[in-house]
């Protein structure tokens, strides 16, 4: 608890009784390596604030070498399949714990509740929408605008402990080339 209310106060003041109101809906989870926490077909009924640990958010296929690896969520930030929780709709992506992984989480009725009684839980929707919509737009230019070199220098200097903790199958994916081409990259640099 200490880490997410270090987190928003960063951002904002909050009021004892926000507070205490939001923490009463948080549920802690703990996810072992590997496992897919959230799954295509499914709706996401959670916002996660991670404790510890770091989460892939990908497109499953048939074939595991062909899954698209579109985003990664570590330590003390939020994450969510956020579309999926907004509409209330099918995720057509999963979420996988890469690592043993604790959060703090609150369900959509929660929120809903939170939103309703506070000024916390609207901070905290715009904070998560803000984010993801950040980290996918710069996502997005990045692939049409930077060669896959410079896409994984970026990757590099902006997110490094994504390199140390993170397979190069699925950092190879998430920079839009072949395990291979990561590895020619590799070598040049």
């Amino acid at each position: 608890m200490k880490q997410i209310k270090a987190f928003l106060d960063k951002i904002v003041p909050i009021s004892d009784l926000d507070w205490d109101f939001f923490t009463s809906k948080l549920q802690p989870r703990v996810f072992p390596k590997k496992s897919v926490f959230l799954k295509a077909g499914d709706i996401e009924n959670h916002i996660s604030f991670i404790e510890s640990g770091a989460v892939r958010l990908y497109i499953p296929k048939e074939d595991p070498d062909k899954e698209i690896t579109f985003g990664f969520s570590f330590k003390d930030e939020f994450v969510s399949a956020y579309d999926s929780f907004l509409t209330r709709t099918p995720s057509a992506y999963q979420l996988q714990a890469l690592t043993g992984t604790k959060m703090l989480s609150i369900t959509y009725a929660d929120l809903q509740l939170v939103y309703k009684k506070t000024q916390l839980g609207n901070l905290i929707g715009r904070l998560t929408a803000e984010r993801l919509y950040l980290i996918k737009s710069k996502r997005e230019q990045n692939l049409l605008n930077l060669t896959a070199e410079e896409r994984y220098l970026n990757l590099f200097k902006e997110r490094p402990k994504l390199l140390k903790e993170i397979p190069l199958k699925y950092i190879s994916s998430y920079i839009g080339v072949t395990s291979q081409a990561l590895s020619r990259i590799r070598k040049r640099l």
